[in-house]
C-alpha cells in the first residue's frame, strides 16, 4: 500500500512539474511576443504615411486626376507610392470591357521618386497630405498594404464612381483608423455625379459630350459627402478639414501638414475649335435648308433622311448595349428615345416610302418619342446639343408629313 501511495505522489508531482513548465513556456512566449510587438510599434515612429493627390492630365482617362498613398519609412530608407490605378490598354478587349464595367484594375507599388518624376514630366501637380496617425494605425495600414499586394488580392473590379483609385486609397487609410473620421459637411453642396465630373471637362467639351451621352438619369441623382470622394481632388479637400474622434473621445485633425511636391502650373485651357453645340446648330440649319429646297423643287431629298436614320440608329445600338453594362448609372438613359436602334430596323421601309413621296408610320412614332424625349429633359441632363437635334428632327418630320400630303394632292 505504501508503494502504491508513493507511486501516486510521484505521478502527481510529475504532472505538476509539467504544468509549471508549460505555464512558464507560455508566459515566456507571451513576454517575447509583447516585446516583439513593442519593438514593431516603436519602429512605426520612423514611418510617415501620406495621401497623394495628382492633378489632371490631357488624356481622357486622366482628366479627373489621380490618388495614391505614400509610404515613407525613414528608418529603413524605404519610400514608395501605393497605386490602385494600374491598368493596361494591351489587355484583350480593353475598351469593350471598360464600357461594360468589366475592367480589372490592379494595385501597384512603385518607387516614389519615379512616381513624382513621371507626373512632373507631364505637367501634373502633386499634393501631399501627411497624415496624423498613431503607431498602431500605421502598423495596421502597413499590414493592410502587405495583404492587399498579395497576388490573389491586388486585382479588383474597377468602377469609376464607386470603386476606383481614390476610394481604394481612402479605405486603406480610414478603415484602419482607431476612431471615427468626420468630414465637414456643407449642406449647400448636393452635386450629382454628372455635375462633379463636369468640373473637370470644362475645357474638353467633346469628352463631356461623350460622358453625358452614355450617362443616364441615375447620374443626376444627388450625392453625399462620401460618394463625392470618388474624385481625387474632392477626397483631398475632405481630408484637409477632416477630424478624427478616437474611442476615448479625443479629437485631432486627420492631416498633420500638406504641401505641393509638384507645384501647380498654368495649363493650356484652349478648348476644341468646334464644339458639340456648334455641330448641332449646323444640323439644325442644314435641316431648314433641306426643307426649303424641297419646297422649291417639289421633291423629297430622301438621302438626307437615310443619313439621319443611319447615324441615330448606330448610336442607338451603343445606348442599347449600355443597358447591359455593370455601371449602374448608364442603364436607364432617356436619350435612347432620340438615338434609337429602331431607326436601323425601319431604315429600308422608311426610305422606300419617302422615295414614293409617302410617310412610313415609323416616322410618326419617332416624332412621338421625340416629344417624350423633350418632356423627360426635366429629369435628365442630356448631352450638349441633343435638344437641338431633337428639335431639328421634329421640324424635319413634321415638315415631311405636311409636304407629302401636299404632293399627294397635287398628283
Amino acid at each position: 500500500m505504501r508503494n502504491i501511495s508513493y507511486f501516486c505522489i510521484v505521478k502527481h508531482l510529475i504532472y505538476l512539474f509539467r504544468y509549471i513548465f508549460v505555464l512558464a513556456l507560455v508566459l515566456s512566449s507571451a513576454k517575447t511576443n509583447a516585446q516583439t510587438d513593442s519593438t514593431i510599434l516603436k519602429s512605426m515612429d520612423s514611418v510617415q504615411i501620406s495621401l497623394l493627390t495628382c492633378g489632371p492630365g490631357t488624356n481622357v482617362y486622366s482628366l479627373y486626376g489621380h490618388t495614391a498613398v505614400r509610404y515613407h519609412d525613414l528608418g529603413r530608407n524605404q519610400d514608395v507610392a501605393v497605386n490602385y490605378g494600374m491598368f493596361s490598354f494591351q489587355k484583350d478587349h480593353f475598351i469593350l470591357r471598360f464600357v461594360f464595367g468589366l475592367t480589372d484594375y490592379e494595385m501597384g507599388i512603385e518607387d516614389f521618386t519615379s512616381f513624382i518624376t513621371e507626373y512632373g514630366s507631364r505637367g501634373r501637380w502633386v499634393n501631399e497630405q501627411i497624415l496624423n496617425l498613431s503607431r498602431e494605425e500605421k502598423w495596421a495600414i502597413t499590414q493592410a498594404i502587405d495583404i492587399n499586394y498579395r497576388p490573389e488580392n491586388r486585382v479588383y473590379r474597377y468602377n469609376y464612381f464607386y470603386d476606383n483609385c481614390s476610394t481604394r486609397a481612402r479605405d486603406l487609410i480610414t478603415d484602419h483608423i482607431q476612431g471615427n473620421v468626420l468630414y465637414p459637411e456643407n449642406k449647400n453642396i448636393t452635386s450629382s455625379y454628372r455635375e462633379m465630373i463636369h468640373q473637370w471637362t470644362i475645357n474638353d467639351r467633346w469628352s463631356r459630350f461623350g460622358n453625358d451621352l452614355l450617362l443616364g438619369v441615375k447620374a443626376d441623382s444627388k450625392t453625399n459627402n462620401s460618394q463625392q470622394q470618388f474624385l481625387p481632388d474632392s477626397l483631398r479637400a475632405n481630408f484637409e478639414h477632416a477630424i478624427v474622434i478616437t474611442h476615448n473621445g479625443q479629437r485631432h485633425p486627420l492631416v498633420a501638414s500638406s504641401n505641393y511636391l509638384v507645384a501647380k502650373t498654368s495649363q493650356n485651357t484652349s478648348s476644341s475649335t468646334t464644339t458639340p453645340m456648334e455641330c448641332m446648330l449646323l444640323l439644325f440649319v442644314a435641316t431648314l435648308l433641306i426643307c426649303l429646297a424641297e419646297w422649291r423643287t417639289k421633291h423629297i431629298f430622301w438621302g438626307y433622311d437615310l443619313i439621319l436614320l443611319l447615324i441615330t440608329g448606330l448610336a442607338g445600338i451603343i445606348l442599347t448595349a449600355m443597358i447591359f453594362s455593370q455601371h449602374p448609372t448608364v442603364s436607364l438613359n432617356f436619350q435612347i428615345l432620340l438615338l434609337s436602334p429602331l431607326s436601323l430596323i425601319f431604315l429600308y421601309p422608311t426610305v422606300k416610302q419617302l422615295r414614293k413621296r409617302k410617310i412610313h408610320s415609323y416616322l410618326k412614332l419617332w416624332a412621338l418619342l421625340l416629344c417624350l424625349f423633350l418632356a423627360l429633359s426635366f429629369f435628365q441632363h442630356y448631352a450638349e446639343g441633343m435638344i437641338i437635334v431633337a428639335l431639328s428632327l421634329l421640324i424635319r418630320y413634321g415638315w415631311l408629313m405636311f409636304f407629302s400630303q401636299k404632293l399627294t394632292k397635287q398628283t
